[in-house]
């Protein structure tokens, strides 16, 4: 199947806001986490990768205060604007086409970003080189084939709600993305010659209005892509709306895959064997 082009869930789409703010509220103590078990701390030299809605690219901000700096960098840097500072870099950069400085930075991050690119290796390895000797990557991304279930409930309700979360996955992957990248995460690290590699698991089995908010906004953003790819009928996505709204459904977000690794001290091959 040839790959479609454009990203389905665009910045700029009224949802996105929403999606951003949901987001946030669901994951961001999870990162935060993360980034404080990796030493992040002032004075340190920070790259957020398609930093999105900007909430993580703020927590990094105050914590490598004073004497660290930060560049925050996505194709659409709309949500970003409010961060710009003398140490915080705003920049509207692709990972794929754009270059980055190498050696620079004592932490990359990037979430849900590699799930939007058809050409992850080559963003995987870019975000490599950038790293400083001894400096740590996180990336983190959903692994939906870790786990089955789009809500907490069965029967009809439930079917409708798997296969608009299922075609929702598939009009991602008919733009040569990938929405089960967590699971492979660990793999492809150590592939590129980093060190001390580690990964973590999270689910969000029951995240209230925020679930909600965010379920409402990816459906909605993407609707007449699932009607016309006959996934669901116009009344079958007002009706989940709705169920979704009362809370008579529970949509449950797929698990959540942190991994991180280190540029070995004396540089190490940044490139590694990274094929696949």
């Amino acid at each position: 199947m040839t790959a479609e082009a454009g990203y389905l869930l665009d910045n700029a789409a009224p949802e996105a806001a929403s999606r951003f703010d949901a987001l946030a509220v669901l994951l961001d103590d999870v990162t935060t986490g993360h980034l404080e078990g990796l030493g992040v701390g002032p004075g340190w030299r920070c790259l957020d990768v398609g930093a999105g809605g900007g909430s993580v690219a703020e927590w990094l901000r105050d914590r490598i205060r004073p004497g660290g700096s930060l560049v925050a960098t996505d194709i659409d840097t709309r949500y970003l604007e409010r961060l710009a500072a003398p140490d915080v870099v705003i920049l509207r950069h692709d990972i794929i086409a754009d270059p980055l400085p190498e050696a620079a930075f004592d932490l990359v991050h990037a979430r849900c970003v590699l799930v939007h690119l058809a050409d992850r290796v080559a963003a995987i390895q870019a975000m490599v080189r950038a790293l400083r000797p001894g400096g740590w990557l996180l990336i983190e991304e959903f692994a939906s084939g870790l786990a089955r279930g789009a809500t907490l409930e069965s029967g009809p309700d439930g079917d409708v709600a798997e296969r608009i979360r299922h075609g929702i996955e598939r009009l991602i992957e008919r733009r040569g993305d990938e929405t089960s990248m967590g699971r492979a995460l660990p793999a492809r690290l150590r592939s590129t010659g980093l060190e001390d590699v580690g990964a973590a698991g999270f689910v969000v089995v029951d995240g209230g209005e925020a679930m909600a908010r965010l379920e409402r906004a990816n459906v909605v953003q993407v609707a007449a892509d699932l009607e016309s790819a006959g996934v669901a009928t116009a009344s079958e996505i007002t009706e989940h709306l709705a169920r979704v709204e009362t809370g008579a459904i529970t949509p449950v977000l797929p698990p959540l895959v942190s991994c991180w690794g280190r540029r070995p001290a004396g540089g190490g091959d940044v490139d590694g064997l990274l094929t696949y």
